[in-house]
């Protein structure tokens, strides 16, 4: 099997207007991913549209009522390689009625790009407050800090001192460290400094934006952690047997494993062994995090599971949780939540109704502070603990212990409402 480059997901994200399609469109464009002539039309297309400018861009906001509006609306997913990994650049809304966009992406991100313009009076926004801190309640490591627009002030090595500064006393605030984090002094419109080095700024001796984005770390595999492999099919191949589909999230599979499948059709978990591996049509012997297989077992019916399970190891089982305490993000809400509400909660590969037990704090998104004590509602833009009972048992983990299996959204109606994690539980035994 041809061994792939490292592949990283990298979401852009930032205040509306500050540059971040733009800042998208040039680096997809400077590293050839978008050619000559497809640039020329978009250019035609936003001088048509009266928006001189934003041809770069149109490259992510190909919906029709963007360009016209020249703003972003869903998420835009792009392949692009550097000579090191390949990464999927996931474009996210700054706008605040889009918010909920870009929390799926920042929740499927290793890392982000926050771009801040360095304009007078623009530099730290609302929006920047939010989603640096959204950024980090969901988990995504890594952090790139795009100082743009810097053709606006002249290039002015003092201004990019004073936005870099604001910057990072914000980061400070969600315990992420300005010292391990890559500050580009860059004019997107231009390509300065995204892959060509800037002729205007000497002063500055930082990487350009691409250079930044292939310093990134590769993430870790959690291989040390417990197996956790959520299912994401069940097929009957006959000849094989039962053939379960999904991606190991984190350990490892082998083939000759025990393993349990949680919860299984009687809630109490099914036993079986491992008899093969396939990944892309091979057989291989271990599946690591990150590899989507298919997988034959011995000891298990197809009606014994189902999308949602987990597979594990049976002395490391997955937790099966009856009740759950989690930290979440109202983000879209048409009213206001209040205890006693029932939506959807989506956990790795399962969709469970839960309700909302009892509301217990709202939280200051930059301190984590209690900002009231079992409040009656919480509405959009509120940070909150609460108390959930999934209608029926639900594999959940906390964040301390396997933060890949914590995370999850909340959809109401066609909507994702919130996104959170699980901070803490109540385990069912599974005897």
């Amino acid at each position: 099997m041809a061994k792939q480059k490292p592949h990283l997901n990298v979401v852009f994200i930032g205040h509306v207007d500050h540059g971040k399609s733009t800042t998208v469109g040039r680096l997809l464009y400077d590293s050839g991913t978008v050619d000559e002539q497809t640039m020329r039309k978009l250019k035609e297309k936003a001088k048509e549209l009266g928006k001189s400018g934003f041809e770069f861009a149109f490259v992510m906001d190909n919906l029709k009522e963007e360009q016209e509006r020249g703003l972003t609306i869903d998420l835009a997913h792009k392949r692009f390689e550097t000579d090191k990994y390949y990464f999927t650049i996931i474009d996210a809304p700054g706008h605040r009625d889009f918010i909920k966009n870009m929390i799926t992406g920042a929740s499927q991100a290793d890392a982000a790009v926050l771009v801040v313009s360095a304009n007078r009076g623009e530099g730290v926004m609302a929006q920047t407050k939010e989603h640096i801190f959204l950024s980090r309640t969901l988990g995504v490591g890594q952090l790139i800090v795009g100082i743009n627009k810097m053709d606006m002030v002249q290039y002015d090595q003092k201004r990019f001192d004073e936005v870099k500064a604001e910057v990072s006393a914000l980061l400070k605030t969600v315990r992420y460290n300005p010292d391990e984090i890559q500050f580009v002094a860059m004019a997107s419109y231009l390509g300065e400094n995204v892959k060509n080095r800037s002729e205007n700024m000497p002063w500055y001796k930082g990487p350009t934006l691409i250079e930044a984005i292939n310093n990134l770390k590769q993430p870790d595999k959690p291989i040390n952690l417990p197996l956790r492999l959520p299912i994401q099919d069940v097929y009957n191949i006959t000849g094989i047997g039962v053939v379960p589909v999904g991606r190991v999230e984190t350990g490892q599979m082998k083939v000759g494993d025990k393993v349990i499948a949680v919860p299984g059709r009687e809630g109490k978990g099914v036993h079986g062994e491992v008899k093969t591996i396939e990944m892309h049509h091979e057989t291989i012997d271990i599946a690591e995090p990150g590899d989507n297989i298919g997988f034959n077992i011995r000891g298990i019916a197809k009606q014994d599971i189902t999308r949602g399970d987990v597979i594990g190891h049976p002395d490391k089982a997955p937790t099966l949780a009856t009740e759950f305490t989690a930290q979440i993000a109202i983000i879209n809400h048409p009213t206001v939540v209040t205890a006693g509400y029932t939506p959807v909660f989506h956990v790795h590969t399962a969709q469970v109704a839960c309700q909302i037990l009892s509301i217990e704090k709202k939280v200051n998104p930059a301190t984590g502070e209690t900002l009231q004590e079992k409040p009656d509602f919480i509405k959009n833009g509120d940070i909150a603990v609460v108390k959930v009972k999934p209608t029926t048992p639900l594999v959940i983990e906390k964040q301390m212990d396997i933060p890949q299996m914590s995370r999850f959204a909340v959809r109401d109606s066609g909507a994702t409402v919130a996104a959170g994690m699980c901070i803490d539980l109540v385990k069912k035994e599974l005897k």
